[in-house]
């Protein structure tokens, strides 16, 4: 069940926070009031009239808009194209009427202060401004309530303190507005109201004021720490070294372009960066999933480029992959089977050419309790029990050898606080334990909370490795491919510009 009688009220001018944890059902509520899905029970009411959504449609009709976590905008049209589609005004000879709709964007983006070219392609703009497209396509229907569905997930800090401001606009022209989002830090800055769900239901609500520990503890349904004990690192040899890997996506672009890092003994190098920069073919080269184009990826010296994902497994690597359900599980076997893929045919879980299930249910069992998995057997299969929990056998599988370089890509997506506080305190063991740690992550909180060293990677190059005391508005601004080298030719530029005018 993924919504469990859920009562929720938005008043009139009200920003209202939706808190859960990913998977505890706030955007299947939203879809719901958006006339995506349909409810099996209970009622919707806009303004004290019950209302039932066959579509999107009718939900637009009642005054309300929904702006989703991944854009609903299509790249190759105009500004302008992409909030007519759906709502397309024509002239005579049912001729399109760009002129007017035209207008009525540029009239909209004045008014709520949300600046858009609309005459821009989709595909050329930065993706905070595409968020602005999709606000202003709903504005443009005249909404009344708009429900911003995980909003600043692939934002770069300052686009989101923007994002913020707009909303605090919005909220002063009368319009009422759903945030929903799993990030404490942004509830307690911009929330009129919090309503926290778990598991599908209501816990309760409060207010702003409340301590990020205690809107934690209701989200996961206990009391959960989050901050990140660690001790200063002392660094040892390097244990991988890149040298200007060039790595080409599926669409045979150059997602990582001649990038440079090394990582090592008993530190955490986190690549911090908006997701799509490069992050994901950088560690699918590094763990040989994908073929390197140019530059040397060693572990210790030794070159891994060309070999396959066992034998760099088998050399000392472990590796959280960011898409558990796709490269870090089989979710048709038991918790015992996911916990020995990559040793499967090794001693003491093989013998010769046959598997001792002896060896690898005590194995399971002793995981199980070290790792704190909450599954009713090891005997379950992995995709009965919750993303956390899946995450955790991950974990366990990989950090129950001894490994020269853990690579975690994404460690922390979609598992609940608790989890998260669980793996980020065994990220830190094994870096205390004198493993090289390289952690990709699209979350800077979690990137400031585990980092010895920060690499911020943008369009497939590392823009600038810094300190994790860095202020996080710099961090912002080399996230979105602002350096120092480009503030300075942007002023000369300017300078110049002055002088001949």
């Amino acid at each position: 069940m993924a919504n469990n009688h859920i009562d929720l009220v938005v008043e009139p001018g009200e920003i209202h926070a939706l808190l859960g944890e990913n998977g505890a059902g706030k955007s299947t509520l939203m879809n719901i009031l958006y006339g995506l899905l349909h409810p099996d029970e209970g009622e919707i009411m806009v303004d004290g009239t019950a209302r039932r959504f066959r579509g999107p449609g009718d939900a637009i009709d009642a005054g309300i808009g929904m702006v989703h976590q991944h854009f609903m905008l299509v790249p190759v049209f105009t500004v302008t194209e992409n909030v007519m589609l759906g709502a397309e005004t024509t002239r005579a000879a049912g001729v399109l009427d760009r002129r007017s709709a035209r207008a009525r964007v540029l009239e909209v983006s004045e008014r709520y202060r949300l600046p858009v070219d609309p005459d821009a392609e989709v595909a050329d703009l930065p993706v905070g401004v595409q968020q602005r497209v999709e606000i202003v396509k709903a504005l443009v229907r005249e909404v009344d309530l708009l429900i911003l569905d995980e909003p600043t997930a692939v934002l770069t800090p300052q686009e989101t303190d923007e994002l913020l401001e707009v909303m605090r606009g919005l909220k002063e022209s009368g319009k009422s507005i759903v945030f929903i989002t799993h990030k404490l830090r942004e509830v307690k800055a911009i929330a009129d109201r919090i309503t926290v769900i778990r598991r599908g239901a209501v816990v309760g609500t409060a207010r702003p004021d409340a301590s990020e520990d205690e809107l934690a503890s209701m989200m996961v349904g206990r009391t959960v720490k989050l901050r990140v004990d660690k001790s200063a690192a002392a660094p040892g040899e390097p244990v991988l070294t890149v040298r200007d890997l060039s790595v080409f996506d599926d669409r045979g672009h150059e997602a990582v372009a001649g990038t440079s890092l090394e990582v090592r003994a008993g530190e955490v190098l986190a690549v911090a960066g908006v997701q799509g920069n490069g992050q994901t073919e950088l560690v699918e080269a590094i763990m040989g999933l994908r073929p390197v184009a140019g530059g040397t990826v060693e572990l210790s010296g030794r070159d891994l480029a060309g070999r396959s994902t066992k034998e760099i497994l088998r050399a000392g690597v472990a590796y959280v992959p960011e898409d558990r359900s796709v490269d870090g599980l089989v979710r048709d076997f038991t918790v015992a089977e996911n916990l020995i893929l990559d040793q499967y045919d090794q001693p003491p879980f093989a013998s010769g050419l046959a598997l001792r299930p002896a060896a690898i249910a005590q194995a399971a069992r002793e995981r199980v309790a070290e790792f704190d998995v909450r599954t009713s057997s090891p005997q379950a299969t992995v995709g009965t029990l919750s993303g956390g929990n899946q995450q955790k056998v991950i974990i366990a599988r990989e950090l129950t050898r001894k490994v020269k370089l853990l690579v975690a890509a994404q460690p922390t997506r979609g598992v609940d606080v608790g989890s998260t506080q669980f793996i980020h305190a065994r990220v830190i063991q094994e870096r205390d334990g004198g493993a090289a740690v390289l952690l990709v992550s699209s979350e800077l909180d979690e990137v400031l909370a585990l980092a010895d060293r920060i690499a911020v990677m943008y369009r497939g190059r590392i823009l600038d490795t810094v300190g994790p005391d860095t202020p996080r508005e710099r961090i912002g601004l080399l996230m979105a491919g602002v350096t120092e080298e480009t503030v300075d030719e942007t002023a000369g530029g300017d300078e110049t510009a002055g002088g001949e005018a």
